[in-house]
């Protein structure tokens, strides 16, 4: 028997009428014989376009107020019967059941709706029953049938009746048919996770729509693939696209930046800052952060709060990195920047993230909460008898902050909201103290009067005693050691100012 079948029925109901006319007037053409209801039927119905109402089919109304429309054996019975079935055909004579050969569906905007924050009950409202399974039993009958799970395989299915004058093949119908579960999948997904916001049964469901196909993985030899909307997240103005680890260090930049109100420049590479400053200015914001660690620059992500403008372009330019990322740019700023070709420049827009983080790990997924936790000064409990400065208490929060987005286990030196240096990634605490110097004392910074901060608490008094004989004045630290007594009786033998926060940022 041959694939090819032709489309002589056409089942219509959507929720958005956009782009639909093409279509409706292709099918015509053809002389398909069209089925609609509701806002559906009316819409075709005004484009002089003969179609038959669902409840002549049915011989039973609309009811509930439009709840129940399509949800009837002689609509279903059209879609699912086999055609060559003996038996199916038999039992479609029967009960006068008529073939529907292309099901065209646009779901109720159930996820718009959510967003927009409505009332709950016009966002149950906005749950489709009758399309969704319009859309399920189409896709399983795929054999015989042509189904349009959503707008967005408008421009694709009138690309097909005009190529093949209102046929199909197999492979067109199986296509379409894993786009509609795809559609119904994520429809259900999202239905699950508005409720699950207040009921919290503990299942694992995400879908996103939208994916991206990277130039390759974190290494050449892996494939990579972007799962959501960039476009929403940015405004691309010039470059390359962005890679897989791009996209590691824009996540990382965008986290930290967002801890931040006055004028801050972040510079980062392999997830972690390695130059980062608080000033009145962006374009002073970005020297001082460029002069943290102008060797590990070479290459980074650079990402701001502010406006960027000529100057500051003119000394980002000067720098070999990888994306630009700023929530505006001059227009001569932008000239500047877009001089080299490769460059990434992004804005960065305003959009609502996600408060979970997933990780797969082993045959599954683990989530968390996000570490959105910022203290402030009113969350710091003075362990010492010496209480750190008010310029200390600016430089201890600043350096807080950077601790909890760079990898642990790690230091930070931090004066004059600037950071000086960081150990990163190390499996002992004091390996990463010791990190943290020397790339102080290669840059010519002076340590004495600065502050040091710690993801975790220090399980000896060891690295507090190392702080201290290289000019470490104030030190920040979640405490909860059994032995932070004895960190803090060194500080107080030696005066040096420390505070407790009580949360740990660990970031592995």
């Amino acid at each position: 028997m041959s694939n090819t079948k032709n489309i002589k029925s056409a089942l219509i109901s959507v929720y958005y009428k956009d782009n639909l006319e093409p279509i409706i007037k292709k099918l015509n053409n053809l002389g398909v014989k069209l089925y609609s209801t509701g806002g559906t039927l009316s819409f075709i119905e005004k484009l002089n376009i003969p179609v038959t109402a669902v409840d002549s089919v049915t011989s039973y109304p609309e009811i509930f107020g439009g709840r129940v429309k399509t949800l009837h054996p002689a609509i279903f019975g059209g879609i699912l019967n086999r055609r060559d079935n003996d038996s199916d055909v038999k039992e479609k004579v029967q009960h006068n059941i008529p073939d529907i050969d292309l099901v065209i569906v646009d779901l109720y905007p159930f996820e718009e709706t959510v967003l927009g924050e409505a009332k709950e009950q016009e966002i149950i409202e906005k749950i489709d029953i009758g399309g969704i399974s319009l859309i399920r039993a189409a896709a399983k009958n795929f054999n015989d049938v042509v189904i349009i799970s959503s707008r967005n395989d408008y421009s694709e299915l009138l690309t097909l009746l005009e190529s093949k004058k209102g046929s199909s093949e197999l492979s067109d119908r199986k296509r379409f048919a894993a786009k509609a579960f795809a559609t119904s999948s994520h429809y259900d997904s999202a239905i699950f996770n508005y409720f699950n916001n207040t009921e919290n049964i503990p299942q694992f469901k995400q879908s996103l729509q939208q994916a991206q196909v990277l130039r390759y993985g974190e290494n050449p030899h892996q494939k990579g693939k972007f799962y959501g909307d960039l476009n929403k997240m940015f405004t691309k103005l010039h470059g390359k696209e962005l890679s897989y680890n791009n996209l590691l260090d824009v996540d990382a930049g965008v986290a930290l930046i967002s801890d931040f109100t006055e004028p801050t420049f972040a510079i980062l590479k392999h997830n972690n800052a390695c130059g980062v400053a608080s000033r009145d200015t962006i374009l002073k914001a970005y020297t001082d952060a460029l002069a943290g660690d102008p060797v590990s620059a070479f290459g980074g992500i650079l990402i701001g709060n502010k406006k960027i403008d000529l100057a500051t372009a003119t000394e980002i330019n000067k720098l070999f990195c990888e994306v630009v990322i700023a929530p505006a740019y001059d227009e001569d700023a932008l000239t500047v920047l877009k001089s080299k070709a490769n460059r990434i420049i992004l804005i960065q827009n305003k959009v609502e993230l996600s408060n979970k983080s997933f990780r797969t790990l082993l045959n599954g997924v683990i989530e968390q909460d996000k570490d959105l936790n910022v203290e402030t000064e009113a969350d710091l409990k003075s362990a010492t008898t010496k209480i750190p400065t008010s310029s200390e208490i600016k430089d201890l929060l600043f350096a807080n902050k950077l601790v909890k987005h760079t990898k642990s286990n790690t230091i930070v030196f931090a004066k004059n909201q600037q950071l000086l240096a960081s150990g990163t990634g190390q499996t002992s605490r004091v390996d990463a103290l010791k990190q943290a110097i020397v790339k102080a004392q290669n840059f010519g910074f002076d340590l004495n009067g600065a502050v040091m901060a710690s993801d975790a608490f220090f399980p000896f008094p060891d690295c507090v005693e190392i702080a201290h004989k290289v000019g470490i004045t104030a030190i920040i630290q979640p405490g909860g050691s059994i032995k932070d007594k004895e960190s803090i009786d060194y500080c107080n033998a030696n005066g040096v100012s420390m505070v407790m926060t009580g949360v740990r940022h660990f970031k592995h």
